[in-house]
């Protein structure tokens, strides 16, 4: 095993992926970085996320479609620990678009899995799993042991990887642990989501650059948290001397309208000045909301969720104004 530590991450441009090659550097690890061509090809926009920290990591381009170079790249880089952060997310239901999500999302990972046994067997691997795969749940708060139902082609593919991993690890005797993640936000969060959506909006809103913000169900609830929080709970599994999954969550329920409420007041605006339900983006809320218990975590690891909601939502926004300012 190598002196430094040597860390390979997929989905390194995301949010998860930026913070985690943050801490992984100043821990002192080696950081390589999995991305596709075009990010290469177009940095200054597709690596945004890592514009600090680009001279310090090793960036290649592989796919997670394509074994070949995904097993090729492993044997070059030989990584002591995997975390594996890529996926594909957004909602869609075509077939092509469901046929690309269960590729990306299950064979990558059966991939990588596959490679990581052959090529370098002592790696410790990470699976970034999600509360999707809970999908339609009847108790509350939910925990390693809750039955998983999902009810997205995303939450599928999660629950699939999921458990694929937990397969390699009794079959196999890899250490391969799954980090079952509830939301979780930061400055980094893409606009495509709701919290940034917001955030940005309001900080819009807030410099005379717009005057509505149009939202979906107000009443929906969600368990946030925020995302270098849960980087670090990702590494300190791979720490711990025995492969394991575990719910990584803050254990707290808010509505959409308490996010929106605490966004527009930290600039002092009303949001129901501003604010309209849009028929397009309703959807009804769950009959159990979503929220994790990290017990398991906290017990084992000593993690826990340090940041407050309302610090969370603040924090974004005070980003989204300086980059209009």
């Amino acid at each position: 095993m190598n002196a430094v530590k040597r860390a390979l991450i997929t989905g390194i441009s995301g949010q998860d992926g930026s913070y985690l090659a943050e801490l992984l550097l100043a821990k002192g690890y080696e950081v390589h970085g999995l991305v596709r061509r075009a990010s290469l090809e177009d940095a200054s926009r597709q690596l945004a996320k890592l514009d600090a920290l680009k001279d310090q990591i090793t960036f290649h381009a592989a796919a997670l479609e394509n074994e070949l170079s995904l097993y090729k790249l492993i044997a070059k880089v030989q990584p002591d620990e995997c975390y594996h952060m890529a996926a594909s997310s957004f909602v869609s239901y075509s077939f092509e678009e469901e046929s690309s999500i269960l590729t990306t999302n299950f064979s990558g990972t059966h991939f990588l899995l596959a490679s990581l046994k052959e090529a370098v067997p002592h790696c410790r691997f990470f699976f970034a799993g999600s509360s999707e795969m809970f999908g339609t749940v009847e108790v509350a708060p939910q925990t390693e042991a809750t039955p998983f139902n999902p009810r997205s082609i995303y939450g599928i593919s999660k629950l699939a990887s999921h458990h694929l991993v937990r397969n390699y690890r009794t079959q196999y005797g890899l250490f391969a642990c799954t980090g079952i993640l509830y939301n979780h936000e930061s400055p980094r969060r893409d606009f495509k989501f709701v919290t940034r959506k917001i955030t940005a909006q309001a900080a819009r809103i807030k410099m005379g650059l717009a005057d509505r913000l149009y939202l979906g169900n107000l009443a929906a609830l969600r368990d946030w948290g925020y995302a270098p929080d849960y980087v670090e709970a990702i590494w300190q599994i791979l720490q711990h001397d025995v492969p394991d999954d575990y719910v990584i969550a803050s254990g707290k329920n808010h509505a959409v309208a308490e996010f929106v409420d605490c966004a527009f007041s930290h600039l002092g605006l009303d949001y129901r000045q501003y604010v309209e339900v849009d028929p397009r983006f309703y959807r009804e809320a769950e009959a159990v909301p979503l929220r994790g218990d990290a017990s398991k975590i906290h017990r084992t690891l000593g993690w826990q969720a340090t940041k407050p909601f309302e610090a969370i939502v603040a924090e974004m926004v005070d980003y989204d104004l300086a980059l209009l300012s």
